[in-house]
């Protein structure tokens, strides 16, 4: 509440089982808790940050309530330096691939093999490509390798 971490808290911190993009991102729910009632039941799990964008771990039920309500996503966007990817927790990868592409529909997520052994993930999105495509597809690849060590490749429904 005040900001400033408890000893128990400060040693995961030390050890790493909490980094500072989880303290940082609990932060400012809490802060922001004070103001929006509604945020003080969400649950947290965890927050990684890649190349200047936030994934935040959050229960099902907290990402339904975020992705309802336009001002809420707004002002939590509001508060990160980047932009911010609501992913479920302890989601699989396909899980994870759907949250992070959302509000765009999936129609399909594929493995391939490509020669010596490279593993890629195939994801076919609805619609087509154009400049004001909602989500930055780039980003989408670059958290996916990053966090999960998934080799993306998006192809849309339409050319």
């Amino acid at each position: 509440m005040n900001g400033i971490l408890c000893p128990q808290c400060e040693s995961k911190l030390d050890s790493g089982l909490l980094t500072k993009a989880d303290v940082d991102a609990a932060i400012k729910l809490v802060q922001l808790s004070q103001k929006i009632p509604q945020i003080e039941k969400f649950t947290l799990n965890s927050c990684q940050e890649s190349n200047g964008n936030y994934v935040l771990y959050l229960n099902s039920a907290d990402i339904m309530t975020i992705r309802q309500s336009r001002e809420l996503y707004r002002i939590l966007q509001g508060e990160f330096p980047g932009k911010i990817w609501l992913v479920e927790e302890g989601c699989n990868d396909k899980k994870f691939i759907e949250d992070l592409f959302f509000p765009i529909k999936t129609l399909a997520i594929n493995q391939l093999w490509a020669p010596g052994g490279v593993r890629k993930t195939k994801v076919i999105v609805s619609g087509r490509k154009t400049p004001r495509f909602p989500i930055d597809v780039d980003k989408v690849i670059e958290i996916s390798k990053h966090l999960r060590k998934i080799e993306l490749v998006v192809e849309f429904e339409r050319k």
